[in-house]
């Protein structure tokens, strides 16, 4: 093989591990697939190091170093470029006729825009009724929740920083569910900005940041929560600056009395229903292909039956609902993952999504507000618990995992 074949296999590897990154895989999925790519092409001695927005690549005599900005996830095209990775190593693949299919994965189109405000509607309505929310607030949800991702799809995206849009439309969803409540549209308003506010949620970066955590990716996963986390800050100034604005203007604070659970919501069907529904619908802001729409929910749905059976059944509490359900969703996750031959990343991003302690990001900007700053810290505390129990039940299921394949192998 001559230098310059070897430069273009490495040169076409950084493409594809560009083009996994830029759209959400995790880093030991872009490090392994560049590495298939290469090894299938005959290229030894070559060197790939990921991080959260950056991939170094050397080999004899080639040496990169790109870039990648952490943005919005399209899992279909993670998906698209496992499926090529798997050809390539198949020999169904040229250099040039794979080259020219990532092209074409690249240049594939986004959703629709009616299917994207499908799912902020319908996700915004389901979550609002997992979160306790009475059917009336979930309608409410629906509502707003539809109206802030058209703002920060129309104005804010194009127009304003990844911290000033979210800034806005927290501000934005958080103002349109006190206009409702005093308009009677909505009975609970706490429910109803929870439920309004889901889709801006950080979903991907976050689960991943976990998910990278968990793989001794300790740098890149750090990387990832830290921009989950400003974004989670974002939305807490735009809920924190609509409560000042209105207490100002209004001569006191809006009293809200913590979480409150509607009785008709709050029966296991229509938990089930909602998480299926919930889980679902995000899957369509992640950009997962249809035909996995109905799997993600099932494994959204079934991690968080875990969990409620959990909470209200056992003394475990919250925490120890969390583990569980996480440590469920991951199994699940890698169930579908082996079974519809997709990358188990599409169905753990999407499971996890109802654990994330969201709804600690607004309590904990309102009671900052409302100057109840004990209660503030035990919010936040308890998201940080949250948090610490996803993680764990990600390692827990990788490391069974990891252990059976072993033994498979050594028996």
């Amino acid at each position: 093989m001559t230098t310059e074949q070897s430069n273009e296999i490495l040169a076409f590897a950084a493409e594809v591990g560009h083009t996994l990154l830029e759209n959400g895989a995790e880093i030991s999925r872009v490090e392994e697939t560049m590495r298939i790519i290469a090894d299938y092409f005959g290229v030894d001695k070559e060197h790939f190091f990921v991080l959260s927005n950056g991939i170094f690549t050397t080999g004899s005599s080639y040496a990169n170093v790109e870039f990648i900005p952490i943005k919005g996830a399209s899992l279909d095209k993670v998906v698209e470029v496992n499926q090529l990775s798997r050809e390539v190593a198949s020999g169904k693949y040229t250099l040039d006729e794979a080259r020219k299919r990532l092209e074409e994965i690249r240049n594939m189109p986004p959703k629709p825009k009616w299917e994207q405000f499908l799912g902020a509607a319908l996700g915004s309505g389901a979550f609002c009724a997992i979160f306790g929310g009475s059917l009336m607030d979930c309608a409410a949800a629906l509502v707003a929740g539809t109206a802030v991702y058209l703002f920060l799809l129309l104005v804010c995206l194009p127009n304003m920083s990844k911290a000033l849009g979210n800034i806005c439309s927290g501000a934005f969803g958080t103002l349109l569910c006190i206009l409702f409540h005093k308009l009677g549209f909505g009975v609970n308003l706490g429910n109803m900005i929870i439920g309004t506010l889901i889709p801006l949620i950080p979903g991907v970066a976050f689960t991943n940041g976990l998910r990278d955590i968990s793989n001794e990716d300790y740098l890149a996963g750090v990387a990832r929560l830290l921009d989950a986390l400003l974004v989670f800050l974002s939305i807490a100034i735009g809920v924190c600056l609509t409560f000042l604005i209105h207490s100002y203007i209004a001569g006191s604070m809006i009293q809200l009395n913590g979480t409150l659970t509607d009785p008709v919501t709050a029966r296991l069907p229509f938990q089930m229903a909602a998480a299926l529904i919930g889980t679902a619908s995000f899957a369509i802001l992640f950009g997962v292909p249809r035909k996995y729409y109905i799997p993600a929910g099932i494994v959204g749905m079934l991690g968080w039956l875990a969990y409620l059976l959990v909470v209200r059944y056992t003394p475990l509490g919250i925490v120890g609902g969390t583990l569980i359900a996480s440590t469920i969703v991951a199994f699940l996750s890698r169930f579908f993952a082996v079974r519809l031959r997709c990358p188990g990343t599409v169905f753990l991003i999407c499971g996890e999504f109802p654990l994330i302690p969201g709804a600690g990001v607004f309590w904990s900007s309102y009671y900052v507000v409302s100057e109840q700053m004990t209660a503030s810290l035990s919010a936040g505390f308890t998201a940080v618990k949250i948090t610490i129990a996803i993680v764990l039940g990600i390692i827990i299921a990788t490391n069974v995992l990891r252990w059976k394949k072993i033994g498979s192998i050594s028996r």
